[in-house]
C-alpha cells in the first residue's frame, strides 16, 4: 500500500507498507522496518528535444533565446548539457529579466524530470519519496498507484500525483518495476490541467486510457498513444444526485470485472461534504456509462 505522509510544514512524501490479505479478506500488516531511507537521485535523465518543446509550448516558455538554446542541443539530451549550455550563456552576455524569466522557467521544468533509487538492503516500509525538484518543494500529493499489464504481459506501477511548489500545481507521474528504481515524468498535453487523474490498468483498444477532471468539476475519459501526452478529454458524467452536485471525481484506477470497469468515486455536496459514490463503465467502450449508485457508499457523520 502506498501513503501520503505529511510531515513538517505541511510537506508531502510517498511512503509504503506491506502485508497479507487472507482467504476471508482479513489483512494483516508486516512489521515496520526500524529506518528511514532517502533515495539516492539520478539527475542525467535523457530528454527528447521534440517532447521538450512541446512542454515549453504548454508552459509558454518559447521565444527567441528558448529557441536559440535548443537549437544548439542534440535530438536527445541530458539535464546536464541544458544546463552547460545555460551556463555558458549567462556567463557571456547579460540578460535582461525577460530572459531570466525563461532560463529560470526552462531550468524549472527540466528539473521536472529525475530518476531516484532506494538501496536493495532497505524494506519498503522504510522507503520514503520525499520532494527531489523545485516543482514539488511544497509536497508529493495524493499519488494513485496502478500496477499496469501491457500488451506482451509486462508489468509495470505507475503512479499520477500532483507536484505543489507552494504556487502552482504540476501533474506528474511515477514509474517503477520494483519498486526500488522509479523514473518521475511531467505529464503534459492540452487535458493536463487539474488533478484528479487516474489510470487503468491496461490499454483499451490499444491506446492507454485514463480518467480526468480537468475542468475541476465533471468526470472525463482521455486515450492516448502516449503515456505522458493527453491532448483529447471526452466528458463522462456530470453532476446529478444532491450528494455530489457541487463537484465529482474518482478515487483511483478503474477496476477490471467481467462486468464492465467500477470506478470509486467521490462527490461534493452542500457544505463541502465528501461522499463516496461508484459508477460502472462498458468493458469494451468505457466512454459509456452503463451503471450508477443514486446514493452514496459512504456519507460523513456529524464527526
Amino acid at each position: 500500500m502506498s501513503y501520503r505522509a505529511t510531515g513538517e510544514s505541511h510537506i508531502s512524501s510517498i511512503v509504503f507498507r506491506s502485508g497479507i490479505i487472507d482467504k476471508n479478506n482479513n489483512l494483516t500488516f508486516d512489521p515496520k522496518g526500524n529506518y528511514v531511507a532517502e533515495a539516492e537521485t539520478i539527475k542525467d535523465h535523457i530528454y527528447d528535444k521534440k517532447e521538450f518543446i512541446a512542454i515549453l509550448q504548454e508552459h509558454e516558455v518559447r521565444n527567441s533565446l528558448s529557441t536559440e538554446i535548443l537549437s544548439k542541443l542534440n535530438d536527445e539530451f541530458y539535464y546536464t548539457d541544458l544546463k552547460d549550455l545555460i551556463n555558458q550563456i549567462r556567463d557571456t552576455r547579460k540578460l535582461n529579466l525577460d530572459e531570466q524569466k525563461t532560463i529560470k522557467q526552462m531550468m524549472w521544468l527540466a528539473k521536472s524530470h529525475y530518476e531516484i533509487l532506494f538501496s536493495q538492503e532497505t524494506d519498503i516500509s522504510e522507503r520514503v519519496i520525499f520532494p527531489v525538484s523545485t516543482t514539488e518543494s511544497r509536497g508529493i500529493e495524493d499519488a494513485r498507484f496502478v500496477k499496469f499489464i501491457d500488451d506482451d504481459g509486462e508489468i509495470t506501477y505507475y503512479a499520477t500525483y500532483t507536484a505543489y511548489d507552494g504556487y502552482t500545481i504540476l501533474p506528474k507521474l511515477l514509474e517503477t518495476k520494483d519498486f526500488y528504481h522509479f523514473k518521475n515524468l511531467p505529464l503534459h498535453g492540452e487535458c493536463i490541467k487539474d488533478k484528479n487523474f487516474s489510470l487503468f490498468p491496461r490499454k483499451v483498444n490499444g491506446q492507454y486510457a485514463m480518467l480526468s477532471r480537468i475542468d475541476g468539476v465533471n468526470h472525463y475519459i482521455m486515450f492516448s498513444d502516449s503515456l505522458t501526452l493527453w491532448d483529447h478529454a471526452t466528458l463522462l458524467l456530470e453532476p446529478k444526485y444532491t450528494w455530489e452536485l457541487i463537484q465529482i471525481g474518482n478515487c483511483g484506477s478503474p477496476i477490471e470485472t467481467p462486468d464492465g470497469w467500477i470506478v470509486i468515486t467521490h462527490g461534493v455536496g452542500q457544505m463541502r461534504k465528501y461522499s463516496l459514490g461508484a459508477i460502472l463503465l462498458d468493458l469494451q467502450d468505457p466512454t459509456k456509462v452503463i451503471g450508477s449508485l443514486k446514493e452514496p457508499l459512504i456519507v460523513p457523520n456529524e464527526y
